[in-house]
């Protein structure tokens, strides 16, 4: 790369042993690199003591190798602890854990819902049998279910930016009181900045918003307790407005928070910080809404991002940053009302700011507020300690560093909480390949940086990334059931070639013992196809999805085909709209001709009642896949420039008949 086009990221002439070729040793390029970063980190709790964050060498014994192996992609030896390494499925467990075996036919207890990364889809879980029930397209086109093929899904896709693929990553739920209410699911694509709906009446993404002013929305959540708002964290620094004025300026360079209207998915008004914002989440009582964050250093390069031994938790104070937006106190920017909330801003000055700057330890991760709603838990990454914050100090106490009351020990990688019904919490390790779980009340009276407060520790296999606990995030959580989902699966699956599948692991929590793993107990393996990132679930009961379309949802919109009123309609000299019924083995038109170059829209109804008969309508030759549930009605657009005979067929196996079950598309030269 030259130095005209671009910065190299490293010089392979400074890498020992390299002699000015390419590293021959990743890993111990990655060991320095990441000795480096902690070299000068010394840990300044709140109340001045200084606790020295010292990380073991990185060598090559099994759990330290994963520590430098990972990010090196390095993945040949084994990694994590102790834990019975049996190539995955179930494990062996105690008699007093529930069986996670769920019996045909028989149903699972909670839905989960997992975000499909790369794949940007949702995928709908059974917990505790973790079979995979279906798979919900959001931010890419899928064929088996017909996802932007019509006219209104392809639209969807295409007024949201046109992107190609992109990277689901924090699901949440719509509460109402604190609660589940089963409404709808929101989640964020990381890739491209934006935020999308899922109805889950239907299960079927209904809406999605490209954030203005944003490059990526990484952290994603609702407003308790009443989904008053979605919130959504950009990470990437840029320029506002990012228009080529300031590019080599990163004073200039801002993250900001999007509060997003649940219900028209549009952008009311945004925040801009410093720093680069990470994971979101919301007090439950509608006040608050506190963030993590990195590189409060402001730079451009891993050296610059970790020089730092403490960043700054943004807690944004929301219903005094509407006010701000009502009196006007905003620069509006690509049609958003953009709120000042950086420490120099006048909007900071005072007793009562926008945005409250709390120091924590170096590079913190995540922010998870417990079911109560009481504290709000930042996990440190570089640090082995979990900040607590009283969300109730957030208004009154004058020095925001002393809001965090406790700060336990927890491991090596502290990543992200989930909690259960007992007052207890359980913080992924990334480094140490475990979960720790640990008592709220006790790490509060604790001096900080003790470990009075761990319960128990659990191998896992192997770099957790989030865990969640069966509807730890709302205000019912049933302290059963834990999934963690780890980054890497290595040694405990069939080989499937260089790219693994990940490691969704189950566990049960619902046992309190006195001893090394507190009674969390390890129940079984799920490989998946990577990379799904986060994970929510909830009780079957608050999920309640339609079983066929109601034709009264979209009527106005398009019209319900009926047998009898399947026909072709010419508009004008090049514009055709044909009309077609679908049942088992036939469509309402046996066929159908339109001349060459003319524009078809095609408007087909699955007039089936019965649950589970599904349709297709496919012309390959013209890129038309239609899935139609029953009641359904689906429209799609072509242009039909190619003269000949095309066979309509369906594309689900839905009779005896099905191979028969045809119509012909006939386009007459012109």
């Amino acid at each position: 790369m030259t130095a005209e086009s671009g910065t190299p990221a490293s010089d392979p002439a400074d890498s020992e042993g390299s002699a000015g070729s390419e590293s021959t040793d990743p890993l111990g390029d990655h060991e320095a690199q990441l000795d480096a970063v902690l070299a000068e980190v010394e840990e300044r709790p709140a109340d001045g003591e200084s606790v020295s964050l010292a990380l073991p060498r990185l060598g090559l014994n099994r759990r330290d190798f994963v520590k430098a192996g990972v990010a090196a992609g390095a993945m040949g030896a084994l990694a994590g602890c102790s834990g019975a390494l049996n190539g995955g499925g179930s494990t062996d467990t105690s008699g007093d854990v529930p069986e996670h075996f769920v019996p045909p036919g028989e149903h699972d207890e909670y839905y989960g819902f997992w975000s499909g990364g790369h794949a940007g889809d949702i995928r709908v879980y059974g917990l505790p049998s973790m079979r995979e029930l279906t798979r919900i397209p959001v931010f890419t086109r899928e064929p088996a279910k017909g996802y932007g093929f019509d006219d209104e899904t392809s639209a969807l896709l295409d007024e949201a930016g046109g992107y190609t693929w992109g990277d689901s990553h924090h699901p949440n739920l719509s509460e109402t009181d604190g609660k589940y209410d089963g409404k709808y699911l929101f989640v964020n694509d990381k890739a491209n900045g934006r935020v999308a709906r899922v109805n889950l009446k239907y299960f079927e993404t209904d809406a999605i918003t490209n954030v203005p002013n944003v490059q990526s929305v990484h952290g994603c959540c609702i407003q308790s307790p009443d989904t008053g708002y979605v919130f959504a964290n950009s990470e990437f620094r840029t320029p506002i407005p990012n228009d080529g004025r300031a590019i080599d300026d990163p004073s200039k360079y801002v993250s900001v928070l999007s509060a997003l209207d649940p219900e028209s998915m549009e952008v009311r008004w945004q925040v801009q910080v410093d720093g680069n914002l990470d994971i979101i989440d919301t007090d439950k009582d509608g006040r608050w809404a506190i963030a993590s964050a990195y590189n409060d250093e402001e730079g451009v390069e891993i050296e610059e991002m970790t020089r730092d031994d403490r960043d700054y938790v943004k807690a944004f104070d929301v219903p005094a940053i509407q006010k701000a937006v009502d009196a006007g106190n905003v620069e509006e920017v690509n049609g958003v009302p953009i709120v000042d909330g950086r420490r120099n801003s006048p909007l900071n000055e005072g007793d009562d700011p926008l945005v409250r700057y709390v120091p924590t330890p170096k590079s913190p991760h995540c922010v998870e507020v417990e079911p109560n709603g009481k504290y709000a838990m930042v996990a440190g990454k570089l640090s082995p300690t979990v900040s607590i914050i009283d969300i109730e100090k957030l208004a009154s106490e004058p020095d925001p560093a002393k809001t965090i009351v406790g700060q336990p020990k927890v491991g090596l990688g502290p990543l992200h909480t989930t909690f259960d019904d007992r007052g207890q919490a359980y913080t992924s390790l990334f480094i140490d390949s475990q979960v720790v779980k640990w008592d709220i009340e006790t790490a509060v009276n604790s001096p900080k940086n003790s470990e009075d407060a761990i319960l128990g520790k659990i191998d896992v296999h192997y770099n957790p990334g989030h865990i969640q606990a069966v509807q730890a995030m709302s205000t019912e959580p049933t302290g059963d059931w834990l999934v963690v989902l780890n980054k890497l699966s290595k040694d405990r699956f069939l080989p499937v070639g260089p790219i693994y599948p990940d490691n969704d692991q189950l566990v049960y929590i619902g046992n309190d013992e006195d001893d090394e793993t507190g009674g969390m107990e390890l129940v079984a393996d799920h490989p998946v196809y990577p990379e799904p990132h986060d994970a929510i679930f909830a009780t079957k009961d608050k999920i309640t999805p339609a079983k066929t379309w109601d034709r009264a949802d979209y009527e106005g919109e398009k019209e319900y085909v009926t047998e009898k009123n399947s026909r072709v309609e010419r508009v004008d000299d090049t514009t055709v709209e044909v009309y077609a019924s679908v049942k088992r083995s036939e469509y309402g038109l046996r066929d159908f001709t339109v001349k060459q170059g003319d524009e078809v829209t095609v408007t087909v109804t699955n007039i089936e009642g019965s649950q589970d008969i599904v349709h297709g309508f496919a012309i390959p030759e013209y890129d038309v896949n239609l899935a139609l549930a029953p009641q359904d009605t689906r429209q799609v657009t072509f242009t039909a420039d190619k003269p000949g005979v095309y066979w309509v067929y369906c594309t689900y196996f839905c009779s005896a008949l099905h191979l028969e079950m045809r119509s012909r598309l006939l386009v007459e030269p012109r």
